[in-house]
C-alpha cells in the first residue's frame, strides 16, 4: 500500500532524511517512531506531496508521490501535526467545505459528514464553532477531514501531541477503531503510544531507518535491524534469578530440570550472589521445581521475576546499532 525506496531530501546543505526506504502493506498500523527532529515529518510531507524529495521513489496505493500526486491524494487522508482548521467557522460547515473540495458528489455529502461524525464523536458538536472547541475535539475534527472522502490510507503525524491524558486515550482509540477498515502510518516519538495502538513500528532516528519492531497484543514479537538482520523473541520464558549460590553447581542443577532451555550468569557480585537468566520453553512454568532445586541444594533464593525486553530498550538498542553502523561506513569512507 506504500512503499517508500532509497528516499533522500536536502534542505540547502542540511540532511533531513537519506535512503529512508520501508513498505507498508494494505491493512497494517504501522507506527513512525523517531526522536524529535529524526525525519518524520519530512517523510510524510513528502508521501501526501506536500514536498519533493531530493532523490528515491514511493507509491501510495500503487501511485508515484512525484508523478501522479492527484491519484495519491485520492487515496489518502493526511492529518498534519498543526491541523490548518477554520477556526471561525461550525464544524459541519468546515466539512462541508472540505468535501466540496476533495470532489465528494453533492448528493453523498451529508451522508458522508454523517458518518465520520459519528466515526470521530463530533456528533453532538456538528454545529459548534471549531475555536470554541477543546484541543481535543479540535484533534477529532482533523481526524474527521482525514476521514471525509474515505480513503484507503491514513497518514497521521503526532495526532496526541498536546493532549492531556484523558484526550490521548480517546484519540488512541478512535485511530485503533479506524485501524480494522484504513492502513494507517502513524508518527510518533512516544513509545508507548506507538505499542498500544501498531502492529509493526519503524524507527527512524538522524535522518535513516534504525530498523523495526513487530508487536503482538502489545508485547514485542521480532526486531530486525537496518541490515535486514529479524531476531524473533516470544519463543521462550525468561525469568531473572538471584541466589546465593555456587555459579557453576547452580548451572547444573538448574540445567537439568524439565523445560529449562539454557542458563547464563547476568552479572556476578563480589559478595558471592550470583544473578542468572533461565530462558524455558513457553506454555511451562518452572518456578515451583526451580525453588524446589534450591531449598534443597541449601541455597538461599533472594529474587526471583519474569524479564520481557521492553520498547525502550528495543528502541536503544536499534538505535545505538544504527549510530555504531554509520560511524564504521563514515571511518571506511
Amino acid at each position: 500500500m506504500i512503499e517508500v525506496e532509497n528516499l533522500t531530501k536536502y534542505y540547502g546543505n542540511l540532511r533531513a532524511i537519506e535512503n529512508v526506504t520501508f513498505r507498508v502493506e494494505k491493512g497494517e498500523v504501522v507506527g513512525f517512531l523517531g526522536p524529535n527532529g529524526s525525519g518524520k515529518t519530512t517523510t510524510m510531507r513528502i508521501l501526501t506531496c506536500f514536498m519533493p524529495a531530493s532523490s528515491g521513489r514511493a507509491t501510495v496505493a500503487g501511485y508515484d508521490v512525484f508523478t501522479q500526486s492527484l491519484d495519491v491524494r485520492r487515496h489518502i487522508g493526511y492529518m498534519p501535526e498543526s491541523v490548518p482548521l477554520y477556526t471561525e467557522m461550525k464544524v459541519t460547515s468546515y466539512l462541508k467545505y472540505v468535501s466540496k473540495i476533495r470532489k465528494i458528489p453533492r448528493t453523498q455529502r451529508n451522508s458522508r459528514i454523517d458518518a465520520v461524525l459519528e466515526a470521530c464523536g463530533l456528533t453532538h458538536m456538528r454545529n459548534r464553532i471549531i475555536g470554541q472547541l477543546s484541543k481535543g475535539y479540535r484533534q477529532r475534527v482533523g481526524l474527521a477531514q482525514a476521514l471525509i472522502h474515505n480513503p484507503d490510507v491514513l497518514i497521521l503525524d503526532e495526532p496526541t501531541i498536546g493532549l492531556d491524558p484523558k484526550q490521548i486515550v480517546e484519540i488512541r482509540e478512535l485511530i485503533k477503531e479506524f485501524g480494522k477498515e484504513h492502513t494507517i502510518l502513524l508518527s510518533t516519538h512516544i513509545l508507548p503510544e506507538a505499542s498500544m495502538i501498531c502492529g509493526r513500528i519503524i524507527v527512524i532516528n538522524n535522518g535513516s531507518i534504525a530498523g523495526s519492531i513487530t508487536l503482538s497484543d502489545g508485547r514485542i514479537k521480532s526486531i530486525q535491524s537496518r541490515e535486514g538482520e529479524t531476531t524473533t523473541l516470544g519463543e521462550s520464558e525468561k525469568l531473572y534469578v538471584e541466589a546465593r549460590a555456587p555459579a557453576e553447581y547452580f548451572i547444573a542443577a538448574v540445567s537439568s530440570i524439565p523445560h529449562v532451555i539454557n542458563v547464563q550468569v547476568a552479572k556476578q557480585n563480589g559478595d558471592n550472589y550470583p544473578q542468572f537468566y533461565i530462558d524455558y520453553e513457553l506454555n511451562t512454568d518452572i518456578r515451583e521445581e526451580l525453588s524446589n532445586v534450591i531449598i534443597n541444594k541449601g541455597w538461599e533464593l533472594l529474587e526471583m521475576r519474569p524479564v520481557e525486553m521492553t520498547l525502550e530498550e528495543v528502541f536503544l538498542r536499534l538505535t545505538t546499532e544504527q549510530q555504531e553502523s554509520e560511524n564504521t561506513e563514515g571511518q571506511e569512507g
